[in-house]
């Protein structure tokens, strides 16, 4: 089998975390919502673990976690659930950044079709959004800002606590789409300053199909977002419908995990970042590196290959690595990135950039390997 080197689309999962889940599938078989009976409140009390396990990871409280089927979930139920509120109180200004995860783009685009104007800061060339610049655009009108902490696609970081600091000071209700950081950047998240955060089990070896929705509380008051689904009233009414207890205690699993091990993994991540970066530059390939290294989390880099396709690049390592040139949700478009075009980056250095990214179970990554199909490619 090729390496796997697309953990921003999804990590594997934990053996850990695996074994769990199946001794959850084969001994508890209730449904968290039945109270009259034993199995259903042991399965209530292996959610509940889980719920507390997330709150650790984030020090928050654990009744400010809803359960979801994911961050895209997450994302749309924070931000469109704010759409009737605001209408009611004339706040009808948003702010979103030109690098955000379609699941934010898409439903910023949904809040326009409601008569909401949003506003898009771009990224300075190095991918990170320029606080003040963002700041500046907050007016008594503006409802919500969402914010990706850790870009999808180039790994660049996010200054969400300035934002957000200021964002709660004025009273402007803050989203933070933490899939990508959640897990890893745990000491940043647990000092944000947020009333919404997304999350997902699959980018932190947890599994697919399990994601949280943080919804912080002011003055002991949540924030008043509508539920966008009815039936049971289950998670605080928020989102209705049968908990998945084996997905939700897989997610507990992983926080775990996480919260323990982030600051070793983070430093395995930074040191294979490295090693990458040494060997491309002896390998004397003309390339550059999108975004700024220095300013991206560790375990990913985007990278282009000057003159070379990066489908034929992506096809041709397919024997060998498993490779990504963007989101997974949107790999089948074939289009130059929209968090390149944002950044600045010109066509020609987009249509030849390429994705990596790894974690704990990768141990270095054959850099020449990778070089040489590149090499092949040219000639």
């Amino acid at each position: 089998m090729p390496q796997y080197l697309d953990y921003n689309a999804s990590t594997p999962l934990d053996k850990d975390v695996f074994q769990y889940m199946m001794s959850v599938y084969s001994d508890s078989v209730g449904n968290a919502d039945s109270r009259t009976h034993l199995h259903g409140a042991k399965a209530r009390d292996i959610v509940e673990s889980a719920r507390t396990s997330l709150a650790n990871l984030l020090k928050v409280d654990s009744s400010e976690l809803v359960f979801t089927s994911g961050a895209t979930e997450s994302s749309n139920t924070a931000i469109l659930g704010l759409a009737e509120w605001g209408k009611k109180n004339g706040r009808t200004h948003v702010i979103t950044t030109a690098i955000e995860h379609k699941a934010i783009l898409e439903s910023f685009r949904q809040l326009e079709m409601q008569g909401f104007t949003s506003e898009y800061i771009l990224p300075k060339p190095n991918g990170v959004i320029d606080c003040d610049e963002l700041i500046s655009k907050v007016s008594e009108k503006t409802l919500l800002v969402s914010i990706q902490h850790v870009n999808n696609e180039t790994g660049a970081i996010q200054p969400i606590k300035q934002i957000g600091d200021y964002c709660r000071s004025k009273n402007v209700f803050i989203h933070v789409d933490a899939a990508q950081s959640c897990g890893k950047l745990v000491d940043d998240l647990q000092n944000a300053q947020y009333d919404f955060l997304s999350a997902t089990a699959h980018k932190m070896y947890g599994p697919q199909g399990v994601g949280i929705l943080v919804l912080r509380r002011k003055n002991h008051i949540p924030p008043p977002i509508a539920p966008h689904s009815f039936g049971g009233g289950q998670e605080s009414n928020i989102r209705s419908g049968t908990l998945p207890v084996s997905l939700i205690a897989g997610f507990g699993k992983a926080a775990e995990l996480a919260l323990f091990h982030h600051h070793d993994w983070n430093k395995h991540n930074s040191a294979i970042k490295e090693s990458v970066l040494r060997a491309l530059n002896e390998t004397k390939l003309n390339y550059v590196i999108n975004g700024d290294v220095d300013v991206c989390i560790g375990n990913t880099l985007n990278i282009s290959f000057l003159g070379v396709n990066s489908e034929a690049l992506m096809i041709a390592a397919r024997p060998y690595f498993s490779l990504a040139n963007g989101s997974a949700c949107t790999s089948k478009e074939y289009r130059y990135s929209h968090v390149l075009e944002a950044m600045g980056v010109t066509n020609e250095v987009a249509e030849s950039s390429i994705r990596i990214s790894w974690g704990k179970d990768i141990h270095s990554i054959d850099t020449w390997k990778l070089a040489e199909i590149v090499k092949n490619i040219i000639e």
